[in-house]
């Protein structure tokens, strides 16, 4: 089955990946190498591969330690029939974060999920980032393709400027914009006004969130300095309250 000519796959995936919140996980048994499946909340690192926070008690990630293999399968939680909803099933590694960049892990985890903040440092919870291999959407009739990780993946190569200072922009836009933020969801992306809060930014978007619900603001372009994400930040602003 074929795509049909609307449909953008690379951008439904990346969006998927970035807004979902929870997801189903499945390892293979130590031991026995059955499968074994279970829901987990997850977020989304810089580049887009989906982070977990999982406790070392836990079945699944003691599958993990013996055979890192996993796949996770992501949806968009449409009302009504979920099978016509659009499902992204991604095959990867689960490998556990190390110093360097559990920080930034962290951080994108619990702004996504800020009740963990109450077990995320207990002695047994570790952080895992999935690496990609390779993936699956479906999105309706017409609507399924298989996907390599360049295709759904941010590339961070030339951006470490921005990466550096997501942090300060991220509290910056919480702190002081919180009405631009608003803007954003409701004249650029059609959502409920509600309190909407940034949770991370990378080249390709902003990632914004209200209570359980999730938007993707992508941007008409790449940004990969902080003067540029101003500057875009600056631009969407004034294109939405043009349509206010």
């Amino acid at each position: 089955m074929q795509p049909t000519p609307d449909f953008n796959p690379s951008r439904l995936a990346k969006s998927l990946l970035r807004r979902s919140r929870q997801g189903a996980l499945a390892t293979l048994m130590a031991g026995t190498g059955d499968p074994y499946c279970s829901l987990v909340n997850v977020a989304s690192a810089p580049d887009g591969s989906p982070i977990l926070l999982i406790s070392r008690l836990a079945v699944h990630t003691k599958n993990l330690q013996a055979d890192a293999r996993a796949s996770l399968m992501l949806d968009e939680r449409a009302a009504g029939d979920p099978l016509e909803g659009a499902r992204i099933m991604m095959a990867g590694r689960a490998v556990e974060a190390d110093g360097s960049e559990r920080g930034v892990l962290r951080r994108r985890y619990l702004s996504a999920h800020p009740a963990a903040e109450a077990f995320v440092d207990f002695k047994d919870f570790s952080f895992f980032r999935i690496h990609p291999s390779g993936a699956h959407l479906v999105a309706g009739f017409g609507r399924i393709v298989d996907l390599t990780p360049e295709q759904f993946g941010a590339q961070l190569g030339d951006a470490a400027a921005l990466l550096e200072a997501e942090e300060e922009a991220v509290a910056h836009m919480n702190e002081d914009h919180r009405h631009a933020m608003n803007l954003y969801a409701t004249k650029l992306l059609g959502a409920a006004a509600a309190d909407w809060r940034c949770t991370g930014c990378d080249p390709e978007g902003l990632d914004m969130q209200a209570a359980a619900a999730t938007l993707r603001l992508e941007f008409p372009a790449r940004v990969t300095s902080p003067a540029e994400l101003r500057k875009m930040l600056v631009k969407l602003a004034e294109e939405a309250r043009g349509k206010a």
